[in-house]
């Protein structure tokens, strides 16, 4: 996901105002908190602080963050970001899984879903993977996961993905997820200077069923 909901210069000055949220079936659970979701090599789980400093390791490397918005500069700003992942959670708009490998509870990575409708039926989604994890089949692995609880869980219908053009990899990945390019952003993502061109991509719970 190019570009992250959360802002961290705004986190402590503005209050969220956000509209009522439907009550999707399991809604109620997965705003007090997320579950974990287990594939053959990857489990998702809700978010803890103690992964801040494997995160801040894992997504602040050239290679990952170069098609990104700039994830937070510190273990404190990945702190406060997953503190923010949680009240949105809470506030039903927005849920955020750790990937760690199985076996292991280091956090590698991230996928996230955010509202971009008051009633959740139409979202985005985004994904960030240790440079080291490319290649294994951990993304598909996890992504598989992550769709499946968007679609059934929280009841989205319509999920969006935006990755640059310039963006080989990420491209490939949604394109083999089997999502479909509804077309291209011109100019529509920022990064260090730069504007890049963004292909939209999307997956409907009908096709994923």
């Amino acid at each position: 996901m190019e570009r992250m909901p959360y802002q961290q210069e705004r986190d402590d000055k503005v209050a969220f105002a956000l509209p009522a949220v439907y009550e999707a079936p399991g809604a109620a659970g997965w705003r007090a908190g997320l579950p974990t979701l287990n594939g053959s090599l990857v489990t998702l789980r809700d978010l803890r602080t103690s992964d801040a400093a494997a995160l801040h390791a894992a997504l602040t490397t050239e290679a990952v963050s170069r098609f990104i918005s700039p994830p937070p500069t510190t273990v404190e700003g990945f702190e406060r970001f997953i503190a923010w992942t949680h009240r949105q959670r809470e506030a039903g708009q927005y849920v955020c899984f750790a990937v760690v490998r199985r076996g292991s509870d280091i956090a590698v990575g991230l996928f996230q879903v955010r509202s971009l409708s008051p009633d959740f039926d139409t979202a985005e989604w985004g994904f960030a993977l240790d440079s080291e994890c490319w290649g294994a089949g951990m993304f598909i692995d996890g992504a598989r996961l992550a769709l499946d609880f968007a679609f059934d869980a929280i009841g989205v219908r319509r999920l969006e993905a935006r990755a640059a053009l310039a963006n080989g990899r990420g491209n490939g990945a949604l394109r083999k997820l089997g999502a479909v390019q509804e077309g291209v952003l011109r100019n529509s993502f920022l990064r260090k200077g730069r504007y890049f061109d963004q292909a939209l991509w999307t997956i409907l719970r009908s096709d994923w069923r």
